[in-house]
């Protein structure tokens, strides 16, 4: 069975196909398509919004299953914040080291004990038939006062989780603890109620 997946970012693609693919899952990405899908305005107000604002344009391109993550960082410091605007937090041009260097100053000063965080995923699969879901996973840390390691991507360098920071972890480690690996779980479960 195909199932597309809604997302320009390789790395995200790389940790749904390594879920997906054992399940018996052809993946289609866009570099299959012969075809841009073009971005979605993420405007919705929580990550299962804006997956679902994704995943429906990726079915509407494609005819396809489609699934899409929209995730993110929550600092309680900040009240939430990065939250859903984890992947442009620093404004035009972001990208991961602009991001975490906005998020270290943020916190700059702030004790180990008030660094409290949680990364946020949601995925929401949509089917030519209308029916829908979202499910979401979350993975509780804390954020460090420098970075770690070149592993992962976003803020995966300064998230401490119980196994250790995300940047310095196996990915295989990652998947068995991480905010997108209980989400891929709980995806997988609630699939096969659909299928």
């Amino acid at each position: 069975m195909k199932v597309f997946i809604a997302t320009h970012n390789q790395k995200k693609l790389k940790e749904l196909r390594r879920i997906l693919e054992p399940m018996g899952f052809e993946v289609l990405s866009e570099k299959d398509l012969d075809f841009p899908i073009p971005d979605v305005e993420e405007n919705g107000t929580t990550f299962e919004e804006n997956a679902l604002l994704k995943a429906h344009s990726g079915l509407k391109h494609t005819g396809f299953i489609s699934v899409a993550d929209d995730s993110g960082i929550c600092v309680d410091y900040l009240d939430g914040a990065p939250g859903i605007f984890s992947a442009r937090y620093s404004g035009e041009g972001a990208n991961d080291d602009k991001n975490n260097q906005k998020l270290l100053d943020a916190l700059k000063g702030v004790p180990y004990e008030k660094r409290t965080a949680y990364y946020v995923a949601a995925i929401a699969c949509v089917f030519p038939d209308g029916r829908q879901f979202t499910v979401r996973g979350e993975c509780h840390g804390h954020i460090s006062e420098e970075m770690h390691g070149n592993g992962g991507f976003g803020y995966d360098p300064m998230f401490i989780s119980e196994k250790g920071c995300f940047g310095e972890i196996s990915a295989e480690e990652k998947d068995k603890i991480s905010h997108r690996g209980k989400a891929l779980e709980l995806f997988r479960d609630e699939l096969k109620k659909y299928i």
